[in-house]
């Protein structure tokens, strides 16, 4: 593992970790308000289900930030779209810690979703552009558990300050994520294949859109694939903090210790599929992570001890975050090069807005079957699992494609 970093240069390796950093702290913001949806629906004498439309608005608007974001990123440069892609989701994320009633909340999240959906498609372009094609399953696999690095710099946050802050509190502390900034300005290069492409070829949207256009198949087999991965790990995600805390009536403490478990199979599935997707290919890594999620499914949902539904949570996200762990990796050589920076991003947000009903159907289900959550996660991963499998076996594969930006 430590040979693939010191193959890097030192550019190389700034433009991986602020993509990382980048997505990381995006997490963080994101599951900071899932951590909180119980105490939320307290402050606003409303149930879960009304506080999770946030998750739902996060995820529906997540697909036009993706848009915007990934062209500024095609015309501008990924490095200067990436720090305002920073910027935006803390400024955000701060707004919310004072947000006066649901409405506002909710609003605010759609704005979030805005500018989170532009951060992963840029970011990754940003690192992946950067770096030898040696390697880059497992650089990919690291990559996309950025994303379990802020669910666990979460689960920590809400374990640990959570009794002290309340929810507003952690808003404000997580807001902290736009210092991230100052470490793009100041030590992060422009990708090498942007600045090869040459500016007086940068796309306009009017290019944009026929270039999107004549790869249709591709972005159509994009969005479906991504759509089966969102619903993989939100369904088995979002509302597991609500399960610990509702269902099995977990102090904030002890949701926090079992979540930060879980994120630690999260990051170390996804760094061994990532890097086993090198030998396997992506599409039979993949499929095997969804496979083994599968015998998990009793353990991870029907567990009566705080100490076994850690386990069976850690071997749970060890498989699904193993098989996300390719995501970005596969995307980006699936995509044509005139629009990596959009269509890898709008794929993964277009999954995202087919998916993005998941939480609150997920809630209803449960509160219409006597709030158990334990039933809805195990149907939903079944079924989902199965699924991911038979779309990601069928469908194409580059492995170790070139990737560079048309000129």
């Amino acid at each position: 593992m430590l040979g693939y970093f010191r193959d890097l240069t030192r550019p190389q390796l700034h433009a991986y970790l602020a993509a990382l950093g980048g997505w990381a702290l995006d997490a963080l913001d994101f599951f900071v308000f899932v951590f909180c949806l119980k105490s939320i629906s307290g402050e606003f004498h409303t149930d879960v289900k009304a506080v999770t439309e946030g998750i739902f608005l996060t995820l529906a608007c997540r697909p036009l930030g993706a848009l915007v974001f990934g062209w500024l990123a095609e015309k501008y440069g990924r490095r200067p779209i990436l720090m305002l892609n920073v910027m935006s989701y803390s400024a955000v994320q701060l707004a919310t810690a004072f947000a006066p009633n649901l409405t506002t909340l909710l609003a605010l999240r759609a704005l979030f979703g805005f500018a989170m959906g532009g951060e992963w498609g840029v970011g990754a372009a940003l690192a992946l552009e950067s770096l030898p094609a040696r390697g880059r399953g497992f650089f990919s696999g690291l990559l996309q558990e950025g994303y379990v690095l802020g669910y666990l710099l979460a689960s920590v946050l809400f374990a640990t300050a959570f009794d002290h802050v309340g929810w507003r509190g952690l808003f404000i502390i997580s807001s902290a994520s736009a210092l991230l900034v100052l470490y793009i300005r100041l030590g992060v290069h422009e990708s090498p294949a942007w600045l090869a492409g040459g500016t007086p070829q940068r796309p306009s949207a009017a290019l944009l859109w026929p270039a999107a256009r004549e790869h249709l198949p591709t972005l159509a087999y994009l969005v479906l694939l991504m759509a089966c991965f969102i619903a993989f790990s939100h369904g088995s995600q979002d509302l597991y903090p609500t399960f610990l805390q509702g269902q099995h009536g977990f102090s904030a403490r002890t949701t926090g210790q079992i979540a930060i478990v879980m994120n630690l199979g999260a990051l170390g599935g996804g760094i061994c599929f990532g890097a086993l997707s090198e030998r396997l290919g992506r599409r039979r890594a993949i499929a095997l992570a969804a496979l083994l999620a599968l015998p998990m499914i009793p353990l991870w949902a029907y567990s009566h001890t705080a100490v076994m539904l850690a386990v069976g949570s850690f071997l749970m996200q060890f498989m699904v975050q193993g098989a996300w762990g390719i995501v970005p990796a596969h995307l980006n050589e699936l995509s044509p090069p005139a629009v990596r920076a959009v269509l890898p991003g709008f794929a993964y947000q277009l999954g995202n807005l087919a998916m993005a009903k998941m939480a609150p159907l997920q809630a209803g289900l449960a509160e219409a079957h006597g709030g158990d959550y334990a039933y809805i996660l195990a149907w939903t991963l079944a079924v989902v699992a199965v699924v991911l499998i038979l779309v990601t076996v069928l469908g194409p594969e580059r492995h170790s494609a070139e990737l560079r930006v048309a000129t």
